[in-house]
This record gives structure tokens, sequence and C-alpha cells, in this order.
């Protein structure tokens, strides 16, 4: 069955009113499906009783086949819903008002037969009810996450979907900025049952739409809709600079590729960086000053400059940490969770040495649970503190190569923060002249193992000589570098694991050149297996990505034998395709290879001074 992915448009639902003589209602007044995990959200007031979701009651029924429950004293405010899917399963979600006395609003599903609506189920969490259409984790439907160290993930997807919504919504409706956002073409449906309708044929690549950017003295700030994660940002030279890429997410095509001046230093410069990703590029002097706001509906994110920012403008209500909890997943992942009784504003600091959030509108909290709370934990060496005027500082020492990952609950009332260490593999080597820093260089084939070739051009060939390139650089800067082979010899992939195992580097690069069957394909790629080779991976490719212009393919979890039996930090990169005649003629070049070289140097340094 083809796997439902995500299109998140916002729902909320708020409570209508109360009197002495009406009941207690609340109107829907948009509507959310999140397809991944076939749900629909609906948000109710913290004191609201209404609905109780144990009173709602699935009824089956026949040609076609669906299912239908009402949610009593509701009112829809919006014109009624029509979803189509074109995905097996659910084939389509109907919402409408069913009657006004009382009122009634009635949700259909229609399904095939790889549906079983005995699965609809409904739970209340806090101030949310989730109508669940499969029977997936409950505690994964409450949780988003906000933060990611990892620069690409099995949760990235596309999605293939068709809407029919009312041909006279207005302009500036969801159903419009929808049909903007993803490029979508619209045709008059004239046999449908409502000749009002109109069709929307969508591929959905994200869960978040950039749709507006706008420039502050203090930061940029990103407007949109749906639920927005950010990545680790990246740090770049010449000219300085700070990159944040923001996975799952669609730019509005009207801004991207536009320089915004921030004040006379910064600007920032927005674009869609790939099918499925936007990257925000600031360049200041003030590199490390940036960090990302999160709003409490997670439609839109502020990155600021925290020597600029204005604590009180993010917020109206302070809140207090009224529970501390923590959970241990595996031997290697525990998270801390922590409960507010409103809605929480948090920032994210993140170094290779420390995770910070910035609690913006926390106002109390209790420091002696916490400290009890998490003493024989994973969190024992984190502190909490309250700042006049900025509000709580969470700081949590990391280990470096240690991933984090951050997930706000749906209501904006529970954080959670995931820490998972790396995975000890060998004590780590003390060198004898600590203050150098040792660097194995392999490169890919030789002697009887060519590698790709085109005519007489071949990977052994090229791979060495870019080696020598880069080994010549990092030396001339006091770094020692060791080769795996500086001839055209063949040497096996045990004994290159072997060589660096003796060797006892800081790291591992093993440089290679791509071939295809598809002759069109160009790039450059960085594979990676192991957790604590991921930031050594994400810089050096960040490096390649900005100096050599061809297309950024990405980095990769893949298992080569030489990057996955090397104990130290270890990638794989590939600079180029082979099998492209015009990126064959550029790798055969002096002026790509020593691009190629510099920029795979500078990828080492910057890996050195993140982490020192």
């Amino acid at each position: 069955m083809k796997k439902f992915f995500i299109l998140v448009i916002s729902l909320f639902i708020t409570l209508f009113g109360r009197n002495a003589f009406a009941e207690e209602v609340f109107k829907i007044t948009a509507a959310n499906f999140d397809t991944s995990n076939s749900m629909i959200v609906l948000n109710i007031p913290d004191d609201s009783t209404n609905p109780v979701v144990d009173e709602l009651k699935v009824i089956r029924m026949e040609n076609p086949s669906r299912a239908y429950f009402d949610i009593p004293e509701s009112i829809l405010t919006i014109p009624k819903q029509n979803w189509k899917f074109n995905t097996k399963g659910i084939t389509e979600v109907k919402i409408n008002q069913f009657s006004t006395n009382p009122n009634v609003v009635r949700v259909v599903i229609y399904y095939d037969d790889d549906f079983n609506p005995a699965n609809l189920k409904f739970l209340r969490i806090k101030n949310n009810i989730i109508i669940k259409l499969k029977d997936t984790n409950w505690q994964d439907d409450y949780f988003h996450r906000t933060y990611r160290d990892e620069h690409s993930s099995s949760s990235d997807f596309y999605e293939y979907l068709t809407v029919e919504v009312p041909q006279d919504v207005p302009k500036d409706s969801i159903a419009t900025q929808i049909q903007q956002a993803f490029n979508t073409t619209v045709q008059q449906i004239p046999k449908m049952d409502s000749p009002n309708m109109v069709k929307k044929d969508l591929k959905l690549n994200t869960k978040y739409y950039i749709s507006q950017i706008t420039p502050r003295p203090n930061g940029v700030l990103l407007s949109g809709f749906g639920s927005v994660t950010i990545e680790k940002p990246m740090v770049l030279q010449n000219p300085l600079r700070i990159v944040y890429d923001i996975p799952n997410t669609l730019v509005n095509r009207d801004i991207r590729n536009s320089e915004y001046q921030i004040n006379e230093t910064d600007s920032v410069k927005i674009g869609q960086f790939e099918v499925n990703k936007a990257r925000i590029v600031i360049t200041t002097p003030d590199v490390t000053k940036y960090i990302p706001v999160y709003s409490t509906d997670n439609q839109s994110l502020l990155i600021a400059n925290l020597d600029k920012l204005d604590h009180k403008s993010l917020f109206g209500n302070t809140c207090d940490i009224i529970s501390y909890n923590t959970e241990k997943t595996n031997f290697q992942t525990s998270s801390m969770i922590l409960s507010f009784n409103h809605p929480a504003v948090h920032g994210i600091d993140r170094t290779n040495q420390r995770l910070i959030l910035y609690l913006y509108n926390v106002a109390r909290y209790n420091e002696d649970t916490f400290n009890e709370t998490f003493k024989n934990t994973f969190f024992a060496n984190s502190s909490i503190q309250l700042l006049p005027g900025v509000g709580m500082k969470l700081t949590i020492p990391t280990e470096p190569d240690t991933f984090v990952n951050t997930y706000l609950g749906a209501d904006s009332k529970t954080l959670k923060i995931e820490i998972i260490t790396p995975k000890k593999t060998k004590p780590p080597f003390i060198s004898q002249n600590p203050g150098s820093k040792k660097i194995v260089i392999d490169p890919g084939h030789g002697g009887s193992d060519v590698g790709a070739i085109r005519g007489d051009v071949t990977e052994k060939e090229i791979t060495l000589d870019v080696s020598k390139r880069v080994s010549n650089i990092l030396e001339k800067k006091g770094y020692i570098v060791e080769m795996t082979r500086d001839t055209d010899q063949t040497v096996s992939l045990q004994d290159r694991v072997a060589f660096s195992e003796d060797k006892h580097p800081d790291i591992f690069i093993s440089i290679h050149v791509n071939s295809s069957e598809k002759p069109e394909i160009t790039g450059i790629e960085t594979h990676y297996y192991r957790q604590e080779s991921m930031s050594l991976a994400q810089t050096v490719h960040a490096a390649l990505a900005s100096n050599i212009k061809s297309k950024n393919r990405g980095l990769f979890k893949s298992k080569f034998y030489v990057i996955n039996h090397t104990t130290s930090p270890a990638i794989l990169v590939e600079i180029g395709f082979m099998s492209n005649a015009d990126e064959r003629k550029e790798l055969m070049s002096d002026k790509r290879r020593q691009a190629t070289a510099k920029a795979i140097a500078e990828g080492v340094e910057n890996y050195f001074k993140e982490n020192k």
C-alpha cells in the first residue's frame, strides 16, 4: 500500500460562546489532514468538556464503501470540505454542517478494500481531539519535530494528491494558497455533483510552505503554513555566512533567489535548495549570534540575532513549567520532556558542545524538581536558569557527534528534547603530538582496479591526482596527512582499512568519481555510515557544494566498506560523474581538480574548528 504523506494546512477549533440559554459549542474554522499518519486534529479550549470522544460513534455504509461520525454541538464556519486522494486506503474525506438545530458537523470517509473502518479511533490529548484513521503510535501524533541535526532523513517525502474545492472560494483562502504554493493547474469539472467545484492536481513534496519572507532589524521572519522543521546550521566562509536548511519545505516562487538587506552589515537570501528543501543564507559577521525562534502555532519562524532580539515582542502570555519527565528509548537515546500550563515560545542555539534552549515566555519553574528528575540521567549535567527580561535558559552539554532532535507538542505545551549519543567503537587514540591533527586520504581504486572509465579517462587517475592536491594543501597548513596509496597501485579495501587503523587518524576521507547509466546525471555526493561521521560529512559536503559549480546531490548514509569498518570519523566523497561528458571534461581540467581539493581541505578545516 502506497504510504500516505503529510499535507498540513491548519486546523483550529475555538470556543464559540456560552450563555445561560445556549449550549457550549465550538466552531471549526479550517481543516487539517495529516495524511502520513492518517489523522485529523481538532484543537479545543482547555476547559472544554465537549465533545466527549468516547461518545463519538462510527457508522458504516455501503455502495460506496464509507463511514461517518458526527461531532455534536459544533459549527462549521468554512465551506464544506471535499478532499480526494490518489492513494489506496482512504480515497476521500468530506466535512460538512449536517444540521444546525442541533449543531452537528459530520465527517464522512470514503475508502477502498485497503482500509478497515474499524481502525477509526478517537483520543483526547490535552486540548486536542485526535481522530485516527490508521492504528499508529499516539505519542508520535502529538509531537512534531522542530529541529534536527540530521541533514537527510527517510522522513523526507513526496506525495500525489487531487483536491476538489469550491470554485468561488476567496482569493486569500487556504485553497487558493495551496493552488499557488504547489503551482497547480485548475480545470472545470462539468460532470461533477456540484458545478461550482474545481479540481486541483497537486504534487506535494512538503509539509511546510513559505509564503513570505520579511527582513527585520534583528533578523528575518519566515511566514507560511504547515509545520516547520529546521536543520543544524552550517557556517561557510568567503563571505562569512550561516546557512539554515528547512526540509520538506516549498518556497513561494515569487520570493525564491531574492536577497534582502537586514541591516547595514547583514543580508539574507532564500531559495529552493532541493525539490523538497528550502535554504536560508544569512551573510553576516555575527554568524554565532543567529538562532531560530519558533512561534507557538509553528506556522512562522524568526531567525534572529540574539543580541538584537526584543524578547517581549515574541509572546503575549507567560507560562510556567508544570512537569518534568525523562525517558530512555534505548542505550543511546534519552529524552527530556517539559510540560507547560500555556503554549511556550522557544529558540534553539546548537553547537557541537551543547544545546541551548531559550524559553522566552517561561516565568517560573522548580529547580529542585528539575535537578531531582534528571540527576541520574543523561541530562544530569544540564543547567536551568531564569534570565531577567529574557525568560528561561536551558543548557544541555553534548559530546561531539551527538545527534539532537527537538519536538513540540500539537498544543505547544510540551517540549521534548531527544539526545542520541554516538556509539563507542574504540577508545580514542592519544597522539604524541596533540597540537597536530592526522588525516588519512584514500584515493579510490588504483592499479588493476581502474574504477569508472570512459575512453582513456579513468577514475583511479583522477582520484589520485585530487588526493595529492588535498594532501598538499593540508600539509602546508600543518596537518599530518597519510595516503592509502600515492602511486598507481592496487590496494584492497581491507588493506585500506588496516592502513588507516594503524595510523590512528582523527578523520578518514575516501575520494571517488561517480558513474551512472544515465549520461545526463551530474553532481557531487558525500557518504557516511556511522553517526559519529555525520558532522564531518555535513561540513565537507557544505564546502564542496559552495565551491563546485555542479548539482548538489546531498548526503547519503551508505554502507561502503571503507567508511563502515574504519573506527575514526570516515566519509566517502563522489566529486562528479565520469559518465557525463561535460562533467568528465571538467574533471580532466586542472581548474576543477584544484577547486575540488581546495573545497575538501576547507571542509576539513571547518570540521576541526567546530570540534576543538
